[in-house]
């Protein structure tokens, strides 16, 4: 009998497509000349004090498992960030666990309370990782389509009308990537009258939460009758420029991250050592390499966003994160035959926004953590491009 490896696969996972993110970035990456605008991932090297925390981490021989929560000073760190930041309060030893990168906790909340046919509520465009995720866990997404008539906020009206008695819990994405779109507190309100009226549970993906623009970022755990049923996840890798450091954390309610904890025990065993005492200098004494950050993405996002209004490509006014989402139909393309094109007629790499959903058709995604330099020559070659094809 012939060996077949694909027999044996799990089912779900052959039926989950590969992140559309990376395909665009990987071609462009072996193109002579091309500039990318693809990966959501900051330009800047970790700050000198950081890395040099980590590295005297290894100096000192800190290169031991630690406790499968974190280190009890990182944990009780990331509580006072917390409060500071947002006016959370959280027990650093009971209420906070750290995970390898922000997707490794999105993963233990689902994992952790999602049974076999629970709904997930689900916003989109958004990241790549929630459906999935959801798929493995067992439960079933539930999409959401946002409008860019309502600057891709979710609206009550539309959490209320997703809602089944299969409903177990709420995805929050905000700031969102791709679109930008930020939640105010005023937004906020009315979505947790919902979720308190159904009882439901919310995960609040705020990775992007240092990194918004003219407004104060606003913790859905901070609105009135929200603290216990909402799990909030943040990291490292977009407000201190610590990709690669791959360190996270979520906090909320005690027994939920207990059994948080519990798979991340079990799966994982503990975050990476090094990157645990490097985060403890980034929280301590972070504050002003974010500021400079935050700065100098809002620079690059007034010219791209103006760039693409300019050269007639619709482009609502991203207020966080780093990514502008250009509506693309005056091209008269799809937004996969629009990337395709650039890629190889410019040597420009763009996401498709069906990558993030397929209400992401009509949109792609560009990030502006790149360089002044490279945005405004990818600008000038994408007008060059629009011009080509209304010829």
């Amino acid at each position: 009998m012939s060996f077949e490896p694909q027999s044996f696969l799990n089912e779900t996972v052959k039926s989950i497509p590969p992140s559309g993110i990376r395909r665009f970035f990987d071609i462009a990456a072996e193109m002579k000349d091309a500039i990318s605008l693809g990966v959501g991932e900051p330009d800047f090297v970790t700050p000198w004090h950081i890395r040099d925390e980590g590295i005297y981490s290894l100096e000192k021989g800190h290169t031991h498992y630690t406790s499968n929560a974190g280190i009890k000073e990182l944990r009780l760190e990331i509580a006072a960030y917390m409060k500071r930041r947002f006016g959370l309060e959280y027990n650093g030893l009971t209420q906070t666990i750290v995970t390898v990168g922000g997707s490794e906790a999105i993963d233990l909340f689902l994992r952790s309370v999602i049974e076999p046919g629970d709904e997930v509520l689900i916003p989109e465009p958004s990241f790549v990782c929630y459906k999935p995720i959801t798929r493995l866990a067992g439960g079933v997404p539930v999409t959401i389509t946002t409008k860019a008539e309502n600057n891709f906020k979710l609206t009550a009206e539309e959490v209320e009308a997703a809602i089944t008695p299969k409903t177990k819990a709420l995805i929050l994405p905000f700031p969102n990537n791709p679109t930008g779109a930020v939640m105010t507190k005023r937004d906020l309100e009315g979505i947790a009258e919902v979720v308190k009226k159904h009882n439901i549970l919310v995960l609040s993906d705020e990775i992007y939460a240092e990194l918004t623009y003219g407004i104060q970022h606003t913790s859905v755990a901070a609105i009135d009758g929200m603290y216990d049923r909402t799990v909030v996840v943040n990291g490292f890798s977009k407000s201190h420029a610590m990709t690669g450091w791959r360190l996270g954390y979520a906090c909320g309610n005690p027994d939920i991250i207990k059994a948080m904890t519990k798979v991340h025990q079990f799966a994982i065993m503990s975050a990476p050592t090094t990157s645990q005492y490097a985060a403890i200098e980034a929280l301590r004494n972070g504050d002003s390499d974010i500021a400079m950050m935050r700065e100098e993405y809002n620079q690059r996002r007034m010219i791209m966003v103006s760039g693409f209004n300019a050269m007639g490509l619709d482009c609502f006014e991203p207020e966080g994160a780093f990514y502008a989402f250009p509506c693309i139909q005056s091209a008269g393309l799809s937004s996969n035959d629009f990337c395709e094109k650039l890629l190889f007629g410019k040597k420009v790499a763009v996401i498709p926004g069906t990558a993030f959903g397929s209400s992401g058709e009509g949109f792609v995604r560009c990030s502006y953590a790149y360089s002044l330099k490279n945005i405004n020559e990818a600008l000038n070659r994408i007008e060059a491009f629009i011009k080509d094809i209304k010829k």
